[in-house]
């Protein structure tokens, strides 16, 4: 059963702000490619961003080359679950090392055989979509896990109709703690909002740290607030700043 939770209370100055990508600021789409902020939201972004003093920062699983092209790079990026980040001002650098050759040679022999299954590689992180073949999931999902336990760093995460084969280090629970040990971020009260299950370490480390945490969408969760869609999560934002 889903639970029943309160819309979140208002953002203050005090805050760190963490943000999901698709699904939160954004609508999903088949064609991750297609997906690309709302009209007016990088200016809500930045402007949050300036009321903060810097202390907000987009975390996503999406690679953060191709992060940066979709979000504002005058606020924080963090991106392959937290692998790879930008300050604000900064390109997104060199492109992070690939997951093991091995590996991406038994996950593609899987997908190549299945019609609207694709694989996406973000450097060391590997994503399996069948968003246009949900009836394959939970045979990816034992197929891919099967392939997984013979790499000992990686582990499988499922989301949205995505598969991730994700390295220990590729966590957002962990960007989020170690963001908040440093400037801009330290000192304040940490807000995480996101809609996928990739968001719930995150979820976790928020509360842990004094903070709180906002699930967007359906699911059991472990954030103790809801929004219904990502235009509630703009129209929140949005919100802040007529407050602030």
């Amino acid at each position: 059963m889903t639970q029943p939770l309160s819309t979140p209370p208002q953002l203050d100055r005090s805050v760190a702000l963490f943000l999901d990508f698709d699904g939160t600021l954004s609508p999903l789409q088949d064609d991750p490619d297609a997906v690309f902020l709302e009209p007016g939201m990088d200016t809500v972004l930045a402007r949050l961003s300036s009321i903060l003093d810097g202390a907000v920062a987009i975390l996503s699983g999406r690679d953060l080359s191709d992060l940066s092209k979709r979000v504002p790079q005058s606020i924080w990026r963090f991106g392959n679950h937290g692998l790879r980040a930008a300050s604000p001002g900064t390109p997104a650098g060199e492109v992070a090392a690939p997951a093991p050759a091995d590996l991406l040679a038994d996950m593609m022999a899987i997908v190549t055989a299945y019609e609207g299954v694709r694989l996406e590689e973000k450097g060391p992180v590997l994503a399996v979509h069948y968003r246009a073949a949900p009836d394959r999931g939970a045979m990816l999902t034992e197929k891919l896990g099967d392939v997984i336990k013979g790499y000992t760093d990686y582990s499988l995460q499922s989301g949205k109709m995505v598969l991730e084969a994700k390295p220990s280090g590729a966590n957002k629970g962990v960007c989020l703690r170690r963001a908040m040990e440093t400037e801009p971020f330290a000192g304040r009260t940490p807000v995480m909002i996101g809609d996928d299950r990739t968001d719930e370490d995150a979820f976790d480390m928020a509360r842990q740290l004094g903070g709180w945490a906002v699930k967007v969408g359906p699911g059991e969760t472990q954030a103790g607030y809801r929004l219904e869609s990502h235009r509630d999560v703009a129209a929140f934002l949005k919100q802040a700043l007529e407050t602030s």
